[in-house]
């Protein structure tokens, strides 16, 4: 089943997809996926384009930011977020960061692709248009994270320094965390070249007792290959410890759904992004 359920019904506002296994077993958690519908934008980004980033107006921008936080019954300003690099840089939200990057790439937490707390009141959010959204909760220690796993995230294994900074700083047991992997671009679209392939396959190589790597980078005629990346990132959580029966994994495909979704591969890169979210209510 789906865990990211997309609410069709018409309504002014927000067009968003609920990770409803989440929210249904604990009231006090919120998070999901913003779709590319519901919004102000226009031209290439609209209409609920939710990144500074990519030459939409700030000030329409900052409106879908706030038809989020308005659809979900939140403060604007708890939205924090990060200027995202393709790195695997983790940063610890703290409560003196509530708010950084809401309004500006300037006051965005700099240079990071992951984002954890265990601060109450604080709304992650990060950015894709097919790259892998990341969600973790520890329900035991009480804290979430975000992390924006492209093609260079994941290889360097992003999931696994994500949980290993939740381990250092909140006790985390991996066994506890529940994982999720959002909406990304989905191994039916995503094509890559030599480079990419061979990092890859190293990577996928040295994952224990898992399916062969063929089913994750299946090689086409022209010396390309088709990259499964969220199942790649599953195996990576599973290799950080988090049990595979507490992962969700999205079947929704950027590329195929790009009238629903951004996709900056579908879109030749003209495109608006999305939003992951994740935060605990201060009730």
């Amino acid at each position: 089943m789906e865990p990211f359920v997309w609410d069709q019904a018409e309504r002014e506002g927000a067009s968003l997809m609920r990770l409803d296994a989440w929210e249904n077993a604990d009231a006090r958690i919120t998070a999901g996926f913003t779709t590319k519908l519901g919004g102000v934008s226009g031209g290439q980004w609209s209409s609920l384009n939710m990144g500074l980033h990519v030459g939409d107006r700030d000030e329409d921008v900052v409106t879908n930011r706030k038809r989020l936080t308005d659809a979900l019954g939140w403060p604007f300003t708890a939205f924090t977020c990060a200027e995202q690099v393709h790195s695997d840089s983790v940063h610890i939200v703290t409560a003196e960061d509530i708010g950084r990057g809401r309004d500006s790439r300037q006051s965005a937490l700099q240079d990071t692709d992951a984002l954890v707390t265990n601060v109450r009141g604080v709304l992650l959010a990060s950015f894709y248009a097919d790259c892998v959204p990341l969600y973790f909760y520890d329900p035991v220690h009480k804290a979430v994270g975000l992390a924006h796993a492209g093609w260079k995230g994941t290889a360097s294994e992003i999931a696994c320094r994500t949980v290993e900074t939740m381990q250092q700083a909140f006790g985390t047991d991996p066994s506890q965390l529940l994982g999720a992997i959002g909406p990304a671009i989905g191994g039916c679209c995503y094509e890559v070249d030599g480079p990419v392939i061979g990092r890859m396959e190293s990577l996928c190589s040295g994952f224990a007792g898992t399916p062969a790597v063929e089913s994750m980078i299946r090689r086409t005629q022209d010396g390309k290959a088709m990259l499964d990346l969220k199942e790649i990132n599953r195996q990576i959580m599973i290799k950080a410890g988090i049990l595979p029966t507490h992962i969700e994994l999205s079947s929704w495909c950027t590329s195929c759904r790009s009238d629903l979704l951004f996709s900056h591969r579908a879109e030749h890169g003209a495109t608006g992004r999305m939003a992951s979210w994740i935060g605990m209510e201060k009730r």
